[in-house]
């Protein structure tokens, strides 16, 4: 099959990747990607929180989303010892065994302080081996005071990012931080951008939507979906890749990076849109997985499929490697397969369509 992913994209890639777009604090990552896809659409709106929607054939009355989110977990500093010692929380489901010895950048009005996850020493550890937990990891941003910490910028509330970056492994794996869920930003801008460079022409209104804060529970997107008020989404975002060592695939089942995105089945997922996108991955020859969900897929799906009246939703998802880590890794081949099935299913969409099942 003919490469989706140019240099000039693959470039647009790697900026979006190393930008920080921390829950609640997407802005610098939302003005990168509506510079570039600013040159495929008609027009683009924002909302109050900084979901931002790129739009094609504003007029049209029926309007179909591809969506995916902007945000990435992060931390906020909670609380600063007399010491220095700066201890946090949370902002999305930040994962405290990872932290120990990583760098991370402190987000303030002054700029960027570095600092460090601290971690005892192997040699002091003996008698007792504590596990990392939210009550012992903290940062060393050099400091000997509170005042010393708190001169420099550094408050509670500020936000925390790690700081690792881009890089491509083996010549065929993206890896860095917030591919969950960037690579869908990218992977949405992209289906633009062939629809434009294409020249297709679409009967209906699209609606391109990077949401934020789906990391702290879809709040993005049920503010935007309330919004737009679209006739139909497809939602796109990460999976797990089950294949490496220490996942149960008889919990998580067995989806494969390099094997194709991933089409969930569940009651978020209207059936009848799900088969669509079936058919046109079929039509194609685009290889795909199939995984089932629970009572919620727990993406942007359930905001959109529950908003309004009802809003025929589907999810295609991305196998990723070791998420809600620093070394997130995904397969350029699924991404450019996820980018060709989203492609081929809006050009299946005909205007007006009526997915209910009982007519």
């Amino acid at each position: 099959m003919k490469k989706i992913i140019n240099a000039k994209s693959q470039k647009f890639l790697e900026k979006y990747l190393n930008n920080t777009s921390p829950t609640g604090f997407e802005l610098e990552g939302q003005k990168l990607w509506l510079e570039y896809i600013k040159p495929y659409i008609d027009e683009y709106f924002t909302d109050n929180y900084g979901t931002v929607v790129g739009v094609i054939n504003p007029e049209a009355e029926y309007k179909v989303v591809i969506e995916a989110h902007a945000d990435e977990i992060s931390w906020f500093v909670h609380y600063i010892t007399k010491d220095g010692f700066i201890y946090l929380r949370r902002n999305g489901g930040s994962d405290h065994m990872i932290a120990p010895s990583k760098r991370v950048n402190i987000h303030t009005k002054k700029g960027l302080v570095k600092a460090v996850f601290g971690w005892p020493a192997i040699h002091t550890r003996h008698e007792k081996d504590e596990a990392p937990s939210m009550k012992n990891i903290c940062l060393d941003c050099g400091c000997s005071t509170k005042e010393e910490v708190e001169k420099m910028g550094v408050h509670v509330g500020c936000v925390v990012t790690f700081e690792d970056e881009f890089m491509i492994l083996n010549k065929n794996r993206y890896l860095g931080r917030a591919l969950d869920n960037r690579m869908g930003g990218f992977m949405i801008a992209e289906v633009v951008r062939m629809l434009s460079q294409n020249k297709v022409k679409l009967p209906f209104g699209l609606y391109i939507v990077n949401a934020v804060q789906e990391e702290v529970g879809l709040r993005g997107a049920q503010m935007i979906a309330h919004k737009i008020k679209p006739d139909v989404a497809i939602v796109t975002d990460v999976c797990h890749d089950t294949n490496t060592p220490m996942i149960s695939k008889i919990v998580q089942g067995d989806l494969k990076s390099g094997d194709g995105p991933v089409l969930t089945y569940g009651p978020a997922v209207q059936n009848n849109l799900l088969q669509l996108i079936i058919e046109a991955a079929e039509a194609n020859k685009i290889p795909f997985q199939r995984a089932a969900a629970s009572r919620t897929t727990g993406t942007d799906t359930d905001a959109f499929a529950y908003s309004n009246e009802g809003v025929p939703s589907a999810l295609i998802s991305l196998p990723l490697r070791y998420m809600h880590t620093t070394v997130e890794m995904c397969r350029k081949e699924d991404v450019e397969n996820a980018i060709r099935l989203m492609y081929q299913a809006l050009q299946k969409i005909e205007n007006g369509q009526d997915f209910r099942y009982i007519k």
